[in-house]
């Protein structure tokens, strides 16, 4: 499915990631980033299909600036709050989350180990000694990603919390920080990130201070962390395991997660066959699908060979060795 096919697909989907409205947005705003997926679905495509393999099998270490933009005290999440997510991220990208046991015996053997891990950063852009948080106060009541849907220009653009002079808080560099942004988001929305090779200045992942992390103000059932972790998989080049189109049409373009009709919801039942997938269905254990935290365990050997591409070019930055100090 082509990229600017998304656009009649965004109505038809559950407003918990808002990933594809903001890739939308930018294919209708910024001519060079069509250019730009083309040439990383390329790379995506040659690496996933084992055509070609990684040069390294070293684990990538990502640092990551948290920047927590709050309108009243409760969303001013707690620095343990911040590491509890940062722990949740570097066990599920590296296949040590405690319920991996609990893929089911029909995937157990695509479940990978992503070799990818994350820390606060400790140094800032100028070289001072940081705790990898920052904290600002907004007389905004809530933030939204671009609609690109919108008559309203503002909501149109979207992305005010990823900007000062908007009530948000201006991203750290992109080529060697991963910018996670915690707000109120708008609606149900639980998060939406940036696809590799779009703008720097919004290059990140937002995540609702409702849906971070494992203690404080995370809710169930997305008390879990996999908000950030299905956002990051987007970052790192994922495409929701359905294909973003209902009705057995969509291709995440991944050849080992079976095709799937749509999201899955709650705490699916297996099997749960759609598409002629039986006789083991949907893969809705997978970090990409919209299950309960509780419900999601896994990445495949196929979504970690699409992930490490970006590290051949978008995200190249972050396989160097000195962005593990930062």
């Amino acid at each position: 499915m082509s990229d600017e096919s998304f656009r009649s697909a965004f109505s038809d989907q559950t407003d918990w990631c808002g990933t594809m409205a903001a890739h939308q947005h930018l294919l209708d705003t910024k001519p060079d980033y069509a250019d730009n997926r083309r040439l990383i679905e390329e790379a995506a495509s040659v690496y996933e299909s084992g055509e070609r393999r990684m040069a390294r099998e070293e684990v990538i270490d990502i640092p990551v600036v948290v920047h927590v933009v709050h309108h009243t005290d409760e969303q001013n999440i707690s620095d343990a709050q911040i590491r509890s997510q940062i722990d949740v991220l570097t066990r599920d990208f590296g296949k040590k989350n405690l319920d991996i046991s609990k893929v089911s015996t029909a995937w157990q053997g695509l479940a990978e180990d992503a070799r990818i891990r994350f820390h606060l950063a400790t140094t800032d852009p100028i070289g001072r000694t940081t705790t990898g948080i920052t904290r600002t106060r907004t007389s905004r009541t809530s933030f939204a990603p671009p609609d690109p849907e919108a008559t309203d220009p503002e909501k149109r653009k979207g992305n005010q919390v990823k900007f000062t002079q908007s009530g948000g808080q201006d991203a750290w560099p992109a080529n060697t920080y991963l910018n996670l942004w915690v707000c109120q988001l708008e609606r149900s929305l639980l998060g939406y990130a940036q696809f590799p090779g779009g703008p720097a200045a919004t290059d990140g992942v937002v995540i609702t201070y409702k849906a971070f992390g494992t203690n404080g103000t995370a809710t169930a059932p997305f008390h879990g962390g996999r908000t950030a972790t299905h956002e990051v998989g987007h970052w790192l080049n994922l495409r929701h395991i359905w294909g973003d189109k209902r009705g057995c049409a969509g291709d995440d373009f991944v050849a080992d997660t079976p095709n799937q009709e749509g999201p899955n919801f709650g705490s699916p039942s297996f099997p749960h066959v759609t598409c002629n997938n039986g006789p083991n269905g949907d893969m809705f254990q997978n970090y990409m699908d919209y299950t309960d935290d509780a419900a999601m365990f896994m990445f495949t050997k196929g979504q970690v060979a699409r992930m490490h591409s970006t590290f051949e070019n978008a995200r190249m930055t972050f396989a160097a060795r000195e962005t593990v100090l930062a």
